[in-house]
C-alpha cells in the first residue's frame, strides 16, 4: 500500500488544525481526516460519524499500528510542509506591503 496523494486544508481553529484527504495507490480516497492539536501535541483523527448512543465511531481506519504510524507520519509531515509554505507566503506578502508603504 502506498499513499500517492495528500491534500491538506489548513483551518484556523483552537484544536482543529487541518482537514486532510489521502489517496491510496491512485485508487482509493479517504476524506476528512483531521489534524488536531491536543495536550500532547499534534495527532491525526480518522473520519468518524456519531452513532445513536452519541459516541463517535471511525468510518475508516488502519487495522494495525504499523499502517497507522505510516499514515500519521505522512499526514503530519505534509501538514507541516503546507503550514510552513503558508507562513512563508504570508510573511512575503507582509514584507511586500511594507515595502509598498515605504515607496509612497
Amino acid at each position: 500500500m502506498k499513499i500517492t496523494d495528500v491534500k491538506v486544508f489548513i483551518r484556523e481553529s483552537n484544536q482543529l488544525k487541518a482537514f486532510v484527504n489521502i489517496v491510496i495507490d491512485d485508487a482509493f480516497i479517504i476524506r476528512n481526516i483531521k489534524v488536531i492539536e491536543g495536550e500532547n501535541g499534534i495527532f491525526v483523527a480518522m473520519p468518524s460519524r456519531r452513532v445513536s448512543s452519541g459516541e463517535y465511531r471511525d468510518i475508516a481506519h488502519p487495522i494495525n499500528t504499523e499502517t497507522r504510524n505510516m499514515i500519521e507520519r505522512i499526514i503530519i509531515d505534509k501538514y507541516k510542509e503546507v503550514l510552513q509554505e503558508a507562513l512563508s507566503a504570508a510573511k512575503s506578502s507582509d514584507n511586500s506591503a511594507e515595502e509598498e508603504k515605504e515607496d509612497k
